[in-house]
C-alpha cells in the first residue's frame, strides 16, 4: 500500500483537476453520504462526478456522472489512457486493480469538465489511491473495526489512517459520535478545519422531519432521506456539512437539500425489492450488504424498527440468506442480528477470500443453541429454498421478511440471479 505509483502516474496523464473535490471515507456509512453529496449537488444544477466502490452487477456502477453510469466506450477510453501512461517508458508501473479504477474515473471527470467530483475512499483512507488527489473537503463518517490486517486492531489505529484523508485549512468532517483521539490529534497536528457530530453541528429528529443546526443556524423542515435507518441521518448531517463548507465555490439552496433526501437511493442498503410472491401472500425481500458488527447492529435496528410499527403478535417470520468473507469478523455479525432472525440460510462464497458455509453454520449455533440452519453452496440456491419454504409453511403471514446480507457478493449474487429470472 502507498501513493508513490499513483502520484507518478498523474503526472504521466497530466490530471490537474480543477474543480473541488469531496473525499469519503469511513468504517460504514461512506457510500451513503456519497450518494447523498451527489444528489444534493444534482438537484443545485450541477455536473457531478461520483466514484464509488465496489460494485454490486455492473462495474460501470463505480463512476457515474449527473448519476448515470458512464457507458461502456467512456470507460475503456479511460482505461486505455491509463495503460498508455503506465507503459510510457522502459519501466512500466505496477498498478492494483483498485488504482487503475480511481485514475481512470479521474481521468474521465477531468475529460468532461465536471464541476464537483465525489470520491468515496476503498480501503482505510492515508495511503488509499483516492488519497493521491487533493480534496476540497474531508468528510470521515464512521471509525469501527474492519480490514484490521490493514488497518490495524483497534478504533485508534484505524482512526489515524482514516484521518489521512483530511489536509490544512481545509474543512475535516467527522460523523463518528466518539471520534478516536488519534484522528482529532491528527486534524489538530496538521491545521486541518475539524467539524465533529454533535459538538459542531448537529441533527434533530421530529416525528415526520427533522432540522440541521451548525455554528447557530438552522436547516428546519428537512425530509427524512429516502435511504432507510435513523443512522441515515447521521450521513445526511455529514453531507450537509460537506455542502456547507463549499458554499463560496458551490453555492448550494435548501431546495436542493430537500428534494435529494427525497430522492437519493443506493442499492443494497437496506433495499426493499418487488415481493417475490404472485400470491396473495406476499413476504418482503431486503438485501443488505451489513458485512461488519457495526453495520449488522444497524440492520438490526432496522428490523426492529419495522416491527414497532407492525400489530403486536403480527411481526412475522424472518430468514436469512447469509454468507461472508472469512477476514471479516463472522461471529461479531451473527451476535448483533442473532434476536431478529429465525431461520438461516448459509452459502459459500466461491472467492478466495469466502467463508465455507458449513463453518458459517457452526458459528450461528455456537452462537445461538438449537437455531435452523441450512447449508447450499451459493447464495441464489439458499435464496430460492427460502422462498419455497416460507410460502409452504401454514402459518403465513404478510410480514414475513426473506434477509440477504453478509457482503457485497451476498446481495451481488441475488440481485443478478432476479436479474435473470
Amino acid at each position: 500500500m502507498g501513493l508513490d505509483r499513483v502520484k507518478l502516474m498523474i503526472d504521466r496523464l497530466r490530471l490537474d483537476p480543477k474543480f473541488p473535490i469531496v473525499t469519503v471515507a469511513g468504517t460504514n456509512g461512506k457510500g451513503s453520504t456519497c450518494a447523498m453529496l451527489e444528489k444534493i449537488y444534482q438537484q443545485a444544477g450541477y455536473h457531478v462526478g461520483c466514484y464509488s466502490s465496489p460494485h454490486l452487477v455492473r462495474y460501470n456502477e463505480r463512476v457515474r456522472v449527473d448519476g448515470y453510469e458512464v457507458s461502456d466506450n467512456d470507460l475503456c477510453a479511460a482505461f486505455k489512457a491509463v495503460d498508455a501512461a503506465r507503459l510510457m517508458n522502459e519501466a512500466p508501473i505496477p498498478l492494483t486493480y483498485f488504482e487503475v479504477g480511481t485514475l481512470a474515473a479521474m481521468w474521465h471527470f477531468v475529460q468532461i469538465g465536471v464541476d464537483v467530483a465525489i470520491l468515496e475512499v476503498g480501503l482505510g483512507g492515508r495511503l488509499d489511491a483516492v488519497n493521491a488527489f487533493e480534496p476540497s473537503c474531508a468528510v470521515v463518517t464512521s471509525v469501527d473495526l474492519d480490514h484490521q490486517e490493514f488497518l490495524g486492531n483497534t478504533r485508534e489505529s484505524i482512526g489515524f489512517e482514516k484521518a489521512g484523508i483530511y489536509r490544512s485549512s481545509i474543512s475535516a468532517i467527522c460523523g463518528d459520535a466518539n471520534p478516536p483521539a488519534s484522528l482529532v490529534a491528527y486534524a489538530h497536528e496538521i491545521h486541518a478545519d475539524l467539524m465533529c457530530l454533535h459538538r459542531d453541528f448537529d441533527f434533530l429528529l421530529s416525528a415526520n422531519d427533522w432540522q440541521y443546526t451548525a455554528y447557530g443556524k438552522t436547516l428546519h423542515s428537512l425530509p427524512l432521506p429516502a435511504l432507510q435507518g435513523k443512522y441515515q441521518l447521521n450521513n445526511a448531517a455529514c453531507a450537509i456539512a460537506a455542502i456547507t463548507s463549499l458554499q463560496s465555490r458551490l453555492p448550494v439552496d435548501s431546495t436542493a437539500i430537500k428534494n435529494a433526501m427525497l430522492l437519493v437511493s443506493l442499492a443494497g442498503r437496506f433495499q426493499t425489492l418487488s415481493r417475490f410472491s404472485t400470491t396473495p401472500y406476499t413476504p418482503w425481500v431486503i438485501l443488505d450488504v451489513a458485512h461488519n458488527p457495526h453495520a449488522a447492529k444497524a440492520l438490526a435496528e432496522n428490523l426492529q424498527a419495522i416491527k414497532a410499527q407492525q400489530t403486536k403478535g403480527h411481526h412475522g417470520r424472518t430468514f436469512a440468506v447469509f454468507a461472508m468473507l472469512a477476514d471479516k469478523d463472522i461471529k461479531g455479525v451473527i451476535e448483533a442480528v442473532k434476536d431478529e432472525i429465525d431461520g438461516w440460510y448459509v452459502a459459500d462464497i466461491h472467492h478466495v477470500r469466502g467463508a465455507l458455509a458449513k463453518d458459517l453454520a457452526e458459528i450461528i449455533t455456537s452462537v445461538i443453541p438449537n437455531v435452523s440452519v441450512k447449508i447450499f453452496n451459493s447464495a441464489d440456491y439458499a435464496y430460492q429454498q427460502a422462498c419455497i419454504d416460507i410460502e409452504a409453511c401454514m402459518e403465513v403471514n404478510d410480514n414475513d421478511k426473506i434477509i440477504v446480507f453478509g457482503s457485497f457478493f451476498t446481495v451481488s449474487a441475488i440481485m443478478q440471479f432476479l436479474s435473470n429470472k
